[in-house]
């Protein structure tokens, strides 16, 4: 899987924002390069809410272990919920760091080498082995995000 096809996927989704930092919009320049997907009907990035799934194309400070430094490498990074992240890690969110999986393996479904503890999951370099599980972990993301959203807009009304 590309980055590119995944970008192209989660775009098909209704409602999703895809946010791609770059030179002059005032974002950080160590996330320009990748990409952020937020649940967000009206276009405007949400001040409060964090976004469903991230592309990460490089190494952040703190964020090494996957080695994203090597030519061509990404990750994929999904909040699916707490009962996905135990279906695929067999453990309890809080429990991941303490997961011995290699965070640097490519195509394979871990826990989030850092955020894996509030129950993030992550894929290095999708393939063939995640490509199905990739956009199943996308769509569940998805669908949380926007019944978050929909939650937070009932009640505001």
């Amino acid at each position: 899987m590309t980055m590119d096809e995944i970008i192209g996927f989660v775009d098909g989704l209704d409602g999703v924002l895809t946010f791609r930092p770059a030179p002059g919009d005032g974002s950080p320049e160590i996330s320009w390069g990748d990409t952020f997907f937020y649940y967000s009907p009206d276009g405007v990035v949400p001040a409060t809410t964090q976004p469903f799934a991230t592309i990460v194309t490089k190494n952040y400070p703190g964020d090494e272990a996957s080695r994203l430094d090597r030519p061509e490498a990404f990750r994929v990074n999904v909040s699916p919920g707490k009962e996905t992240f135990i279906r695929w890690t067999g453990h309890e969110p809080r429990e991941a760091a303490t997961a011995k999986a290699d965070p640097s393996a490519a195509d394979t479904v871990i826990a989030h080498p850092v955020y894996g503890t509030i129950g993030w999951l992550a894929v290095v370099n999708p393939g063939p082995r995640t490509e199905a599980a990739v956009r199943d972990l996308l769509s569940t993301a998805y669908r949380l995000a926007r019944s978050r959203y929909e939650r937070r807009a009932d009640a505001a009304r």
